[in-house]
């Protein structure tokens, strides 16, 4: 059952070959046995899974099933879910359980899911390879000396290790798209206001979205179909129809147009990804699509202006961890001052620390003008080039990383780690959808590679266009298809 789909695990619970708690009990028993060298899940929870399972099959019986029922998945553990332990990958929040669902939990429970667990994820989603977490990093199932990518690490390893079909995890700048594209699945980050951001943990609440993480696709076009919409209680939702996104999977590609930005080609490009990235676009080609370059001139300023952006936001959606309400507490403090000091000293990881000392200090007098404002105006520069970009083609293409996943503890220099999501940050900046699929293999460790992910960028609310685009790469290729030594001689 574990190298199944969600769509194909859909189709045997239709036909009757197993139950969703049978399905259930087996995804369980998976997760008990393996996770433990991946250390993808945060929490596992195994008695509400079952109740879950039991429910959907009660209403498959009955008829009243839909296209996710009893379908098992998992959830990022930033995400609030009623009664279960909330962390953000933070000691700041190790013991607080959520009173209530945020709006994708609520959807997914809806819509019929069962949801194992909360996954592991860089410190209050601030990473690029899931080792900040409070909860110890986490492995890739490709190469276990490597790291998974972030901060949706957890999400990403626990669908390439076969321990869930499919997950849900946050993108501020690439966290859902990188990692997909380092554990070798797909992964879609939708336009920024297309799912509701109620009941998730901030970090920059201008940049965060939610979206699915999932083998192929058409997975994460069902999923998609179950938590994007309007929701009143977050008020940078936008009011706007939810289309089926299953609907055009399968459209014709003859006459797509795909524009390759010389920027996400020069220096620092692994020659291995770059030459697996293009190999995918003579494929596109070979479908009936035609290949032009194009430009997006103000890339290179995409990194800077994130780093003062989101730190700002952080510093101040952080603010709250004071440890007076919830989340970690300082023992015996003698005074407010050093309840709050040491109570953030000691519930805060360095990663976060750094980030928030940051965005203080480009908020403050006198700095707000030269670095915030200034990032802003950059923002909105950075914005327009995709705009006219797509004005000349219909979706972008390039790698989503510039190398494949490297080795735990290889990355020490926060700079060096930063410039990981230089093909990824752009998009959370402009606000457009972007999705990672499977498109090859580089760096020669194991004997076939690390995985290598093709990124496709569609203008706003193209994510019908971008999942189609993905679908037929993924009918005429099987890089989606290979599973990991990890998972294969697990199974």
């Amino acid at each position: 059952m574990h190298d199944k789909t969600l769509t194909e695990l859909a189709a045997c619970l239709a036909a009757g070959e197993f139950t969703s708690r049978e399905l259930t009990e087996s995804l369980l028993a998976r997760i008990d046995r393996l996770d433990g060298e991946i250390n993808s899940l945060i929490t596992v929870t195994p008695d509400a899974a079952r109740e879950a399972a039991d429910r959907a099959d009660a209403a498959r019986a009955k008829g009243e099933a839909g296209p996710l029922t009893g379908l098992p998945l998992a959830i990022k553990d930033l995400f609030c879910t009623d009664g279960v332990l909330t962390t953000a990958g933070s000691r700041m929040l190790a013991n607080f359980v959520a009173p209530y669902d945020a709006s994708v939990v609520e959807r997914l429970k809806a819509a019929g899911t069962v949801s194992l667990g909360k996954t592991n994820l860089d410190e209050f989603a601030m990473g690029s390879s899931n080792e900040n977490s409070h909860f110890g990093p986490v492995k890739n199932p490709w190469d276990l000396a490597a790291v998974p990518g972030g901060s949706s690490g957890g999400s990403a390893a626990a669908v390439a290790a076969g321990l869930v079909p499919a997950a849900m995890g946050t993108d501020t700048g690439g966290s859902i798209r990188q990692p997909a594209a380092f554990c070798g699945i797909t992964g879609l980050k939708p336009t920024y206001g297309r799912v509701s951001r109620w009941g998730i943990i901030a970090y920059a609440s201008s940049l965060d979205q939610a979206g699915p993480m999932a083998r192929t696709a058409e997975d994460c076009a069902l999923l998609l179909n179950a938590i994007a919409g309007h929701d009143l209680r977050d008020s940078t939702s936008v009011a706007r129809g939810v289309p089926d996104y299953t609907e055009e999977l399968a459209a014709p590609l003859s006459g797509l147009k795909i524009g390759l930005p010389r920027e996400y080609f020069g220096d620092g490009l692994d020659p291995e990804v770059e030459s697996a990235v293009r190999e995918a676009v003579k494929v596109y080609e070979s479908l009936g699509a035609t290949v032009r370059e194009v430009s997006l001139p103000h890339t290179h300023y995409a990194i800077p202006a994130y780093y003062v952006i989101a730190p700002a936001e952080a510093s101040a959606n952080l603010s709250r961890y004071d440890g007076v309400r919830f989340g970690h507490r300082c023992e015996a403090p003698t005074d407010l001052i050093d309840l709050y000091e040491r109570s953030r000293a000691e519930g805060f990881g360095e990663e976060v620390k750094r980030r928030i000392l940051i965005g203080t200090h480009t908020l403050s007098e006198g700095f707000f003008d030269a670095y915030y404002k200034k990032a802003q105006q950059v923002r909105r520069l950075i914005r327009q080039d995709f705009l006219d970009a797509f004005e000349e083609v219909d979706v972008l293409m390039g790698p989503a990383s510039p190398t494949p996943a490297f080795d735990l503890g290889a990355r020490k220099d926060p700079v060096s780690m930063y410039l990981q999501d230089i093909y990824t940050i752009a998009v959370n900046l402009a606000g457009i959808p972007g999705i990672s699929v499977p498109a090859g293999f580089a760096g020669g460790r194991p004997a076939e590679g690390r995985p290598v992910g093709l990124q496709i960028l569609g203008t706003h609310f193209a994510e019908a266009r971008l999942l189609n685009v993905a679908h037929r790469f993924q009918q005429a290729t099987d890089w989606h298809l290979r599973r990991p030594a990890f998972a294969e001689e697990n199974a």
